[in-house]
């Protein structure tokens, strides 16, 4: 029988031992997933507190970028699935995902529902708080003011299309109002272009710059579900409504709420 001198056993241990770290590294890089998600703006801020924490756990890679749930700019969510751009996951208004799934662009079996979101009103800061405690006295602010500034998204197309209507303003206030594409109101506010601006509380709040004068009130707020859904694009399906169910967990709800946002709870 042949015997290994003592060098060849340290050459065949040394050899072991590399394809053994080849091998884990090997493992190590195909194990981590890279996720490719889609926030509208009101799910913005309580997302990028999360996503550290998922990565953390899960050791999986989230390629995060933003656009509103609707409207007709390059970023929307329903113009990026219209041109088969891949993504993993979206997050944005419900009846927006909702109009998604009917046409077959997102998964109807991955839909949860994440969050509640209200309205509010802001003024630059340091301006005075203009009166919206009643719908008459949100009325006479809308009047009184000198420029309005409202999103293309969920928000907007609600007070544009219905609220201003249906407090008998619309044409009143229509030379001096204006939506706001893709880019957060409170900016707009808070350079001084504009007197007042609405967007949903979440995505006023992380605004330098600008005071938020409160919610809209009874008789003219909307409370707006927003939800998570899989597109038909996704190259990460498991993987994605893994992160759904992630960000649906009841652990997370102090974060989300600090944001501005109340968590829908698990039914």
């Amino acid at each position: 029988m042949k015997t290994l001198s003592r060098r060849n056993v340290s050459r065949a241990a040394a050899s072991a031992v590399a394809c053994a770290f080849l091998a884990l590294a090997t493992f190590g890089a195909t194990d981590v997933i890279d996720i490719k998600v889609v926030t509208s703006g009101a799910f913005t801020a309580a997302f990028l507190q999360l996503a550290p924490k998922y990565e953390s756990e899960t050791h999986n890679k989230l390629h995060t970028e933003f656009g509103p749930s609707m409207g007709i700019t390059h970023n929307a969510i329903p113009v990026r699935l219209a041109r088969g751009e891949t993504i993993d996951v979206v997050i944005m208004a419900e009846p927006a995902l909702d109009d998604l799934i009917k046409q077959g662009k997102v998964r109807a079996d991955s839909r949860v529902e994440l969050v509640q979101s209200k309205m509010a009103m802001a003024v630059k800061a340091g301006a005075p708080h203009p009166d919206i405690s009643t719908l008459e006295a949100f009325k006479r602010t809308l009047l009184a003011a000198k420029s309005i500034a409202y999103s293309d998204s969920a928000s907007g197309v609600y007070l544009s299309t219905v609220l201003f209507p249906k407090l008998g303003v619309a044409d009143q206030i229509k030379a001096k109002s204006k939506m706001i594409p893709a880019d957060p109101v409170g900016g707009v506010v808070a350079s001084g272009e504009f007197e007042i601006g609405f967007q949903q509380v979440s995505e006023l709040r992380p605004v330098k710059g600008i005071d938020i004068v409160g919610e809209l009130p009874p008789g003219a707020q909307q409370i707006t579900m927003f939800a998570a859904g899989v597109p038909t694009t996704s190259t990460q399906p498991d993987a994605a409504r893994a992160l759904i169910r992630w960000l649906a967990a009841p652990a997370l709800h102090d974060v989300i709420r600090k944001t501005g946002l109340e968590p829908v709870k698990s039914r």
